[in-house]
């Protein structure tokens, strides 16, 4: 809690990196997706969520920043492989590039 009472929230890290920073979250491709709804009921994060588009229910990637760095449990659930995530080890470069510059700051 901050002096005036209120909330204070602090941001979510990775190895001391802001996870706003780091680019790892799942996409979905539409063009194979059928809308089961497997990565909603998977990710108990909330990364997903179902919204109404042209009268069907869509699953999208709504809280990107809540999926775990390098979990990709999704993409195995997915029965038409439409779930994917950058690759791990570009994202380890990303990562200790962003440590590194911290350091530094």
């Amino acid at each position: 809690m901050s002096k005036d009472g209120e909330s204070v929230v602090e941001e979510k890290t990775f190895h001391d990196v802001p996870r706003s920073k780091i680019p790892w979250h799942p996409t979905i491709d539409y063009s194979k997706c059928v809308a089961c709804g497997k990565c909603v009921n998977y990710c108990k994060l909330g990364v997903y969520e179902f919204i109404e588009q042209n009268g069907k229910q869509k699953p999208v990637v709504k809280n990107p920043n809540n999926c775990v760095v390098y979990c990709n449990g999704c993409d195995a659930v997915c029965p038409q492989g439409a779930i994917s995530h950058p690759s791990k080890t570009e994202t380890a470069k990303v990562v200790n590039q962003l440590r590194k510059s911290q350091k530094h700051a």
